[in-house]
């Protein structure tokens, strides 16, 4: 193992505590302000396909958006396939039936261009730098396909002062916590 694998391990760990400090109400007010936020930028309403997440319990919730959007933009949410990640259009029906028992949806793979990617974290970093569960797919996905820009949402619990990057790691385009908001010009 590396030290930035072990950092990283480090860095997992002690968010999964801090986490596990936030009631459930938390969370969901810390959601509402980051989407909030992330729905006031320019950038969002000239999006017309959104790759989003449904949220697993750990992760910023994003349910009530989810079904607030799908009514006016192309959503599509990912889809574990092997060591890959594959994009889906959301239709409203999810299905449970794979190897981690996570709500994905069903249907056939999208490979066109997504206007906006909304990303989870473990961890983030104000630099775009996103730690993540550790298995690279949405490094990998990011890395493949065209995106015109890809955002990190995570509560303020998960914002830290630096995430080790590596070369694979993708860089983000933009940071939303209820207390921190930039979109990064990069070049």
């Amino acid at each position: 193992m590396t030290d930035t694998n072990a950092d990283k391990k480090s860095l997992r760990r002690m968010v999964r505590q801090r986490k596990a400090a936030l009631t459930a109400e938390q969370k969901q007010a810390e959601a509402e302000a980051v989407f909030a936020a992330i729905e006031a930028q320019p950038q969002f309403a000239c999006a017309h396909s959104i790759l989003l997440y449904h949220s697993l319990p750990d992760e910023l919730p994003t349910h009530d958006v989810l079904q607030r959007w799908c009514a006016s933009k192309l959503i599509f949410l990912p889809r574990v396939k092997g060591d890959d990640m594959e994009i889906v259009h959301y239709d409203g029906i999810l299905v449970t039936d794979n190897p981690f028992g996570i709500a994905e949806p069903a249907g056939e793979p999208y490979d066109g261009v997504v206007d906006l990617a909304i990303v989870p974290a473990v961890g983030v970093d104000r630099n775009g730098n996103r730690l993540g569960r550790g298995g690279g797919y949405y490094d990998r996905w990011l890395g493949r396909h065209k995106c015109r820009a890809a955002w990190v949402v995570a509560l303020d619990c998960q914002l830290l002062d630096a995430v080790p990057a590596e070369p694979h790691d993708a860089l983000m385009d933009g940071v939303f916590t209820p207390s921190f908001q930039k979109i990064f010009q990069h070049t």
